[in-house]
């Protein structure tokens, strides 16, 4: 693909993303991510743009499922077996869509994004980002091997991009910190550790604030909101483990595509 092309297909996004087309935002950003191996790694702006692309149309449908999953419990307990059932239909109408497009980003990474990454931040990042998309599918498959599968894919990509994150990149780093709070999640919500979770989310936490008075003023919003969700997730789960129920633990799907790189 042309230098002129890549460009016009950032620009394509750029313009889906105003626009709010988040699946012509995903067609046009397919395109540049397939050109990364002939024409170079993506710039920040190019992997950001990516990385919102994909958290919309997949955060969409992740807000369904768990709506959806809602309302059939509440179906269920006032005995409308046919909603139920209906409900269980369009949940797996989701779910196949789901696993297309987790799918589909992940191949992406393995055989196009990671491996023309040169940077160690762009290598994070995209490790990250394998991890949280493998995290994803674990949120809603059976158990059984698939399930296993993914969740073993989850746990790889994450340990891979924090091994490399604790060596080369500072520790207020909002990539390296929004790692660090996504791995906890998963360490949370996929493994049901706890005490593992804490630990993460603590350690960075701690290594950041540590260091907080150099963190230079371009990265330092966004070190800071990462760092308020680690601390509100210890306190959540803390209080879980005390004996008190909620689950509504953050991560940075939100910000997974503006991770200091604004």
């Amino acid at each position: 693909m042309a230098k002129s092309e890549r460009e016009a297909n950032v620009y394509q996004a750029v313009l889906a993303e105003q626009t709010e087309r988040y699946e012509e935002m995903v067609a046009a950003m397919k395109k540049v991510a397939k050109s990364a191996g002939e024409e170079g790694e993506l710039s920040v702006e190019e992997r950001n743009l990516l990385s919102v692309a994909y958290k919309n149309v997949v955060g969409s449908r992740r807000a369904a499922w768990r709506i959806l999953s809602s309302l059939k419990q509440k179906e269920t307990s006032k005995g409308n077996e046919d909603h139920a059932k209906r409900i269980d239909e369009y949940k797996n109408k989701i779910e196949q869509e789901l696993e297309t497009i987790c799918n589909e980003i992940i191949t992406s990474l393995d055989e196009d994004l990671i491996t023309s990454s040169q940077s160690s931040e762009g290598k994070v990042f995209f490790e990250k980002m394998k991890g949280d998309y493998y995290r994803y599918l674990a949120e809603f498959l059976s158990e059984g091997d698939r399930r296993s599968e993914v969740v073993e894919g989850a746990g790889k990509a994450y340990k891979t991009a924090f091994e490399l994150a604790t060596s080369d990149l500072l520790t207020t780093n909002p990539i390296r910190l929004g790692l660090a709070l996504n791995y906890s999640v998963f360490q949370y919500e996929i493994l049901n550790g706890p005490e593992k979770a804490c630990e993460l989310a603590k350690q960075a936490f701690d290594d950041a604030m540590t260091d907080l008075d150099n963190v230079s003023e371009e990265t330092y919003k966004d070190a800071t909101l990462i760092m308020q969700l680690l601390r509100d997730n210890l306190t959540l789960w803390t209080s879980d483990m005390q004996g008190d129920d909620d689950d509504d633990e953050g991560d940075d799907d939100g910000d997974d595509g503006d991770d200091g790189e604004d």
